[in-house]
C-alpha cells in the first residue's frame, strides 16, 4: 500500500513523520519534503543484497534526538547522541560498525544498474508496466482481484491479490487460507514464481513482486500460469 501523496500534511507540522519506503524507493516518487525519517533498502527495488537497511534523518529529526530520552535500554549501535550532542560523525560517512565491503560495492553496482536504465524515471516506468501488465490480466479474470481495491493506494512493486470466486471465498477461513497456500507451492513446484504466498498475516491470497529488476515480458508469461495453479487447485479441491 501507498500514499498517493503528502498533501495532508501539514507544512508547519511540529511533529515527525516517518516513512517506511522499504518497497517504495526507487520505484514511487517520495515527498521529502514531508518526511523527516525514512527508512529503506536497495535489496528491494535495485535487486541488491538482502540485510542493509538505510535511515535518512532530516534536521529537525536530529534536533528530536536532542529533545527527547526513551525511557528504555538503547542498543549502542542505534545511539546517535553521547553527552548530549549528536555523534556527528554518523551524519559524516564514519561507520558504527564494520560494514561489508561487498555489500557496499553490491549497492554501487544496482545503483549503476538504474542509473544506465536513465535514472528514477525509468525504473518507476519498469514497476509501473509491470503492474499493468498485471492489471491488465486481473481486469479479464473473474477468480481474482487486487487486495488493495483503490487504484491510488495500491503499490506498484508488492502487488497482493486475493481470490474473490465465491466458490472459495464461501470456505472456512482455515480452508481458504489452504487454498491459497496450494496456488503458491503449484507454482514453486513447476519452478515457475517462489515465495509468492501473501503474508501470514494478510488475508489468504498471492503476492507477485513487481519491482524494477522485473521484466514486464516475465510477467505477462506468469499469468497464464497463475490461471493453472488456480484451475488445478481448484479440481483438487473439488476431488477432495
Amino acid at each position: 500500500m501507498r500514499v498517493p501523496n503528502g498533501d495532508w500534511i501539514a507544512a508547519g507540522r511540529k511533529g515527525l513523520t516517518i516513512c517506511d519506503a522499504t518497497s517504495a524507493a526507487f520505484a514511487q516518487r517520495l515527498d521529502w519534503p514531508k518526511l523527516e525519517i525514512v527508512t529503506f533498502s536497495w535489496q528491494k527495488v535495485l535487486g541488491g543484497e538482502a540485510g542493509h537497511g538505510m535511515l535518512i534523518l532530516s534536521p529537525r529529526a536530529a534536533e528530536r534526538l536532542l529533545s527527547y530520552t526513551p525511557p528504555w535500554p538503547l542498543p549502542k549501535i542505534f545511539r546517535m547522541t553521547s553527552g548530549g550532542k549528536l555523534i556527528e560523525g554518523i551524519f559524516e560517512h564514519e561507520t558504527i560498525n564494520t560494514p561489508s565491503m561487498l555489500c557496499v560495492e553490491d549497492y554501487i553496482d544496482a545503483l549503476n544498474w538504474g542509473k544506465s536504465l536513465g535514472g528514477l524515471d525509468a525504473l518507476i516506468a519498469r514497476a509501473d508496466a509491470n503492474t499493468k501488465a498485471l492489471a491488465d490480466w486481473v481486469a479479464k479474470t473473474p477468480w481474482v482481484d487486487f487486495l488493495a481495491k483503490d487504484a491510488t493506494i495500491r503499490s506498484n512493486t508488492s502487488v497482493c491479490l486475493e481470490v474473490v470466486d465465491p466458490a472459495i471465498t464461501e470456505l472456512a477461513p482455515d480452508a481458504q487460507a489452504s487454498f491459497a497456500k496450494s496456488l503458491a507451492s503449484l507454482l514453486e513446484k513447476e519452478k515457475v514464481a517462489f515465495d509468492v504466498g501473501a503474508y501470514r498475516d494478510a488475508p489468504p491470497g498471492l503476492r507477485i513482486w513487481c519491482g524494477a529488476t522485473v521484466d514486464t515480458k516475465d510477467i505477462e508469461a506468469l499469468t497464464p500460469w497463475l490461471d493453472f495453479a488456480y484451475a488445478t487447485a481448484k479440481d483438487d479441491l473439488a476431488k477432495a
